[in-house]
């Protein structure tokens, strides 16, 4: 199947570099391989003989090269701005990354206006065109990574899943990042999902797992910054009484969430993550995705903001529910934004005198 991005990249290639960040095994390799489809084109840094090609600067015969996790290079940042500076005329260059390859910058000159950043996220409703709600289902209990998601097999997806944590950990973060205490980062990474929906509190987790509160959020940190996880912040202005610090989180793999609801609501997060991310790399657009809880505990799911100001506010329901407090209190205040209360297997449908969709 052809990607969302896949256009986009092709695009963004005939002016720059191309990187695409993205969690591993969203298909990031694949969709590159699928835009320059030679087979000598592709240089990963995990396989020790592209990894000395590389060092080396012995390149295949090519008119595009696919560098794959060349960010485990520590000098990767200055390695690619002297490749592109001199090879830009005649060589395009497109490099692939499970870790934010915004984010890993060791030192040296800047990559600042030699490449376009674009994030791939899993599969999603309108990318795969689902319309029904068995297909809808099955997403929400495979994933909607590749290759679960497309193995229909909730056995395969259930293996998929316990494997991928343990490369994660494994793997990534052993290679990018300064952990002694793995074993407490695993019991950090089984906890997180129990605690999707909800403001996350470091200072629970801290007790839960004795460790220091600094400690905790680095860890928390680092899962984002390898995109397994990623937080939103609180959306507030002070007429709305708004928390201001509380993150909630949310997991890519939404599958590892055990309650069907908060599971749903971070299928959802996920979906509106996936828009907001290619509006702001694509187009760009000041496109962010947050949530709203005030005071009183009034909360709504997601709040859409361009430029910080609202546009969007989705409140997620599992099956059918009353409005939203939430809703009705921020439509007072933001009467012309659109504000719907979504449900995964709710009948009712329609919209409220105030002006809120409820489907």
């Amino acid at each position: 199947m052809q990607r969302y991005l896949h256009d986009q990249i092709v695009s963004d290639l005939a002016e720059k570099m191309v990187f695409i960040g993205g969690p591993r095994q969203v298909g990031k390799t694949t969709l590159a391989r699928q835009i320059i489809s030679s087979n000598k084109a592709c240089l990963n840094w995990d396989i020790p003989d592209d990894r000395q090609a590389i060092l080396n600067r012995k390149f295949p015969p090519v008119k595009a090269l696919i560098f794959d996790e060349i960010h485990k290079y520590r000098g990767w940042r200055n390695y690619l701005k002297g490749l592109y500076d001199k090879q830009k005329s005649r060589l395009k260059i497109l490099v692939t990354g499970s870790a934010r390859l915004d984010y890993y910058r060791f030192g040296g000159d800047s990559l600042q206006g030699r490449y376009h950043y674009l994030r791939l996220h899993p599969l999603s409703a309108a990318e795969l065109g689902i319309t029904g709600l068995k297909d809808l289902k099955a997403l929400l209990e495979l994933g909607g990574f590749p290759e679960p998601f497309l193995h229909q097999d909730t056995v395969k997806a259930k293996r998929w899943s316990l494997e991928y944590r343990q490369r994660l950990i494994r793997e990534d973060i052993v290679s990018l990042e300064a952990v002694q205490d793995l074993g407490n980062l695993e019991l950090l990474i089984l906890r997180l999902p129990e605690l999707v929906g909800s403001p996350l509190s470091i200072n629970a987790l801290r007790e839960d797992l004795r460790v220091n509160h600094r400690t905790v959020d680095k860890w928390l940190a680092i899962l984002e910054r390898l995109h397994a996880i990623f937080r939103l912040s609180p959306f507030g202005a002070p007429r709305i009484r708004a928390v201001k610090k509380e993150q909630k989180h949310y997991h890519f793999d939404w599958s590892l969430v055990p309650d069907k609801g908060f599971r749903f609501e971070n299928m959802v997060a996920c979906h509106l993550l996936k828009w907001a991310n290619y509006l702001y790399d694509a187009k760009g657009r000041e496109i962010e995705l947050r949530y709203y809880r005030d005071v009183y505990r009034r909360e709504i799911d997601f709040v859409i903001t361009e430029n910080r100001k609202p546009v969007l506010f989705v409140e997620c329901k599992y099956s059918d529910a009353p409005i939203a407090e939430g809703l009705y209190y921020l439509k007072k205040f933001f009467p012309d934004v659109p504000a719907w209360q979504i449900s995964m297997e709710g009948k009712k449908d329609y919209e409220s005198p105030e002006g809120i969709r409820v489907c």
